[in-house]
């Protein structure tokens, strides 16, 4: 509302130039959060080891190890996906769609175990 407010009141002032970097500020600040939540595989753990987003956003699993393979991977009724083997630089970016509470592992590394609660 308070956005709304200040639109119309730059508006009636012919601040066009104001108008447009607030505009454009809205508009950047929704695309960076638009951007992947960043998980972390280093040291044989998902860091974070625990995530809540929303139905729809997306993870980026990045290989942080400096010489080890990783293989994030999901098996739901609901959903799944499959990172294949990453390489340590590599990244994979992954939507989840629909809502629930999931556990990603590594296929590589039994004991790593990623808890996303997607709402």
């Amino acid at each position: 509302m308070h956005v709304l407010r200040w639109i119309s009141i730059l508006l009636r002032r012919s601040d066009t130039h104001v108008l447009l970097a607030v505009l454009g500020g809205l508009l950047a600040g929704g695309a960076l959060a638009a951007s992947p939540y960043q998980i972390s595989q280093k040291n044989r753990e998902f860091q974070p080891g625990h995530i809540a987003i929303n139905r729809g956003e997306a993870l980026r699993f990045i290989n942080d190890d400096g010489d080890l393979l990783h293989h994030a991977y999901l098996t739901s009724p609901t959903f799944s996906f499959n990172s294949n083997d990453q390489k340590p630089g590599t990244s994979f970016t992954v939507v989840f769609p629909v809502a629930g509470s999931f556990t990603v592992r590594c296929g590589i590394h039994p004991k790593m175990k990623l808890t996303v609660k997607v709402n």
